[in-house]
């Protein structure tokens, strides 16, 4: 990768997978910030708000660092859906979510020395009708517990999303065109698998 160095500022696998899946070594380094979401603030705010703290939590002036952050918030009906405290919060986002549609807002944003940009992609996504006995089911399998709106559409999940309006990789956590376009915004060339960066 010729010098270039990347830091993902999120726990998450799901992101971790993406930038493997398209071929950018990383390491993982969590940005420990506050998520409260703040008085009037609006969903897209939110999610972009935090995905630029976290990138800016890691990052540092040295160059040939680059640091993603992202965050991803499941809305309906103006509610912002975020991970389930337990399961009986998992059930309640998943009864509120069942034959409906929902707006998943993926944030992300990347840092690279004084630059960082940031963008947001929102995707339409419709359950079909889940039973109770269907919910308690996929609850019982552990996935809803860490993800958005308590389910992962690239596991079990996929069971339940009947159709999304755009981008499916937003979805998952990451939406990987808005993330090499700021990476180019911020100087650093993608080109499958490949990472160059041009002079500040």
């Amino acid at each position: 990768m010729s010098g270039c160095r990347v830091v993902l500022a999120s726990a998450s696998p799901r992101r971790r997978d993406l930038l493997d899946l398209i071929g950018i070594a990383h390491e993982v380094r969590p940005a420990n910030i506050d998520e409260t979401m703040r008085p009037r603030e609006t969903p897209r705010r939110y999610a972009e708000r935090l995905a630029r703290e976290k990138a800016s939590a890691i990052a540092t002036r040295d160059p040939d660092l680059i640091t993603i952050g992202a965050d991803t918030v499941v809305v309906i009906n103006r509610k912002v859906l975020g991970k389930p405290a337990d399961a009986t919060d998992a059930a309640r986002m998943l009864r509120m979510l069942s034959g409906r549609e929902h707006t998943v807002i993926t944030a992300v944003a990347v840092s690279r020395g004084r630059k960082l940009r940031s963008a947001i992609e929102e995707v339409r996504v419709k359950f079909r009708r889940l039973r109770d006995d269907e919910i308690d089911a996929y609850i019982a399998m552990g996935e809803p517990m860490d993800k958005a709106g308590a389910y992962g559409i690239q596991g079990y999940g996929a069971i339940i999303v009947e159709r999304i309006e755009g981008d499916y990789f937003a979805v998952m956590g990451l939406p990987l065109v808005r993330l090499v376009g700021l990476m180019r915004d911020v100087g650093v060339r993608y080109q499958f698998g490949k990472l160059a960066t041009s002079p500040d």
